[in-house]
């Protein structure tokens, strides 16, 4: 089991590429974040008392790799606590975060042909992985991304930078709104059932994908639903 550590952390940039999206780094003002590709983080925004109870505060996949001296996240603004956030972090700010959590990548798994399967900023946690040089070790990678428009895919130069990589990597972008929304069967039909499939995305559509793989006798999925 991961060592969970707090972290006082510094907000190093803070961009805003759509209207309710924003994309945060932060840098540590002490020891080196620690965390394997796939993992989560907790966000407190109030100081940190360590006599007291950890602050209120929120989960966020890691968007970032571990070889990197920051950690990235993005989040849509949609509730009380990322509204504070889109208010709060501003560069300079000082927050703590705590970490890692989670084992998305990390239990055994068959690393041919496997597939991936997104849904907006649910692509994050696969972003640490692609952009990770153990990356490489994957052979023939399928990814399913969803979207709802066109300016809804901010990550291409992280998908190139993954293509760098591992040039196996096979991207197709779902433009909801000229292509519908992805449809699991289809998927299915396209890849082996004898591979993993990771799920990524809304609570909703990992529901639905998951109940889709496992009705089509499909036994290796991993998702990544913390939330």
């Amino acid at each position: 089991m991961a060592l969970i550590r707090k972290y006082r952390s510094r907000v190093v940039s803070v961009e805003q590429p759509l209207e309710e999206i924003y994309v945060v780094v932060f840098e540590s003002l002490e020891k080196k974040y620690k965390f394997k590709p796939g993992q989560f983080l907790h966000l407190a925004l109030d100081p940190h008392d360590p006599t007291k109870a950890w602050p209120d505060s929120r989960c966020f996949s890691i968007q970032s790799p571990p070889e990197e001296s920051f950690i990235k996240i993005t989040f849509s603004k949609k509730g009380k606590y990322t509204e504070r956030m889109s208010r709060e972090l501003l560069q300079g700010k000082e927050v703590t975060l705590k970490l890692p959590f989670g084992d998305l990548f990390q239990k055994p798994h068959e690393k041919e042909n496997c597939v991936f399967i997104a849904g907006g900023t649910g692509i994050t946690p696969f972003l640490s992985l692609f952009n990770d040089s153990s990356f490489v070790d994957y052979k023939t990678v399928n990814l399913y991304f969803g979207v709802r428009n066109s300016s809804s895919h901010i990550y291409q130069d992280e998908f190139d930078k993954a293509l760098a990589i591992n040039p196996s990597l096979k991207v197709q972008v779902v433009n909801q709104s000229t292509d519908g929304i992805m449809d699991i069967k289809q998927i299915i039909k396209k890849n082996s059932k004898n591979t993993t499939y990771f799920i990524s995305g809304p609570p909703e559509m990992i529901k639905v994908f998951k109940k889709g793989l496992i009705e089509n006798s499909i036994e290796n999925i991993r998702t990544d639903d913390w939330e």
